[in-house]
């Protein structure tokens, strides 16, 4: 058996698995609303991807010892909490959440990944790296925008509520678990650091937003 992980990359790796699974179901529930076969493809490829990343966590957590549904636990009801309160209404809604979401969660759990062992910190970066599927997104957001007139400023609110929320479960997640704030605080160097790591997630999700339109 690998080393034994410590409690708070435990945690780390426990929230990005739950993340990936639940990000799974939601991909293919969109899957079944795409407009077209093409679009659909586009969402199950994603989905699939999603399973892929799962099952390398996991791995990677069950040759140390821990149960990937152990280590998952702690962290369901606040991702559950945030998929239930930013559920799309639209395709266009879906997309820009699978675009912001993704960026989001990949910013936040790349900078904590810097603070762990460096075989852990390959399998997240390795989970968090672009499969090509964010220029799908970018290309089929940027046409509904030139489709629909006043669809770019619906779609700027939404990205905006979805940072929002995305902040909100985040902060409650790592006040919940005094693991994970003991890795970000060690990690940074101080208590500071966790507001400093979610000050970097506010600046990559408005790179994000200009890069489809929306500031």
């Amino acid at each position: 058996m690998a080393d034994e992980l410590a409690p708070g990359v435990t945690d780390l790796l426990g929230a990005i698995a739950y993340g990936e699974l639940a990000g799974f179901d939601r991909l293919a529930e969109d899957a079944r609303a795409a407009p077209s076969l093409r679009e659909r493809v586009a969402l199950s490829e994603m989905a699939a991807a999603e399973m892929g990343h799962y099952t390398l966590l996991r791995d990677h957590l069950g040759e140390r010892g821990v149960d990937v549904a152990d280590a998952m636990a702690p962290f369901g009801a606040a991702l559950d909490g945030w998929h239930a309160s930013t559920a799309p209404k639209s395709w266009t809604e879906s997309l820009v959440k699978v675009y912001l979401g993704e960026g989001l969660t990949a910013d936040f759990y790349r900078e904590i990944a810097t603070w762990v062992d460096e075989q852990t910190r390959q399998v997240v970066l390795e989970v968090l790296a672009d499969t090509g599927h964010a220029e799908f997104a970018e290309r089929e957001i940027a046409a509904a925008c030139a489709r629909e007139p006043g669809l770019r400023d619906k779609l700027a609110l939404w990205g905006r509520r979805l940072l929002g929320e995305a902040l909100t479960q985040s902060q409650y997640v790592v006040a919940e678990r005094d693991s994970l704030a003991e890795l970000i605080i060690k990690g940074s160097g101080d208590l500071a650091g966790i507001g400093a790591l979610f000050r970097k997630v506010q600046k990559g999700h408005a790179k994000r937003m200009q890069k489809l339109g929306l500031s």
